[in-house]
């Protein structure tokens, strides 16, 4: 599995959209002079998650984005899930479901559901919000 750029910057304007929710709607020119990415690709992601019902957009002069719930409603499996379309990590295991003509015989079919499901569990557990509380313990798993 590898996220792509849409997959990165979809997290980067949530985090940023998330920290400036106080503002009221955020202009996607803002995002991008903050953030240091292109405006024209943010456009696209920003598109993809608007259509995915993950924003509120208005039009107009204090136009621009916002959240459409709170942070701590976003899992990052949701939202990597709408900008990847899929986290699988082989060709014929997408989404819990198994799509090969092989499945019967092959050996090493269960690694690969078992690691769909550790990627899947893993970022569904993981919140938008406790990427802005820095929630290290947690996004990293570790147990004292």
């Amino acid at each position: 599995m590898m996220v792509s750029t849409k997959g990165r910057y979809a997290l980067v304007v949530l985090t940023d959209l998330a920290k400036h929710q106080a503002d009221g709607f955020v202009s996607l020119s803002e995002v991008a002079e903050r953030q240091k990415l292109s405006l024209k690709y943010l456009e696209i992601v920003v598109a993809m998650m608007n259509k995915g019902g993950l924003l509120k957009s208005c039009r107009g002069k204090n136009g621009g984005y916002r959240l459409k719930k709170e942070p701590s409603e976003y899992s990052i499996n949701e939202i990597l899930q709408l900008t990847e379309g899929n986290l699988a990590p082989v060709d014929c295991v997408k989404n819990s479901e198994v799509d090969c003509a092989n499945s019967e015989g092959c050996i090493t079919l269960p690694l690969w559901i078992g690691l769909d499901r550790l990627i899947s569990n893993y970022l569904e557990n993981i919140t938008l919000q406790d990427l802005l509380d820095g929630n290290r313990e947690k996004i990293l798993d570790i147990k004292k």
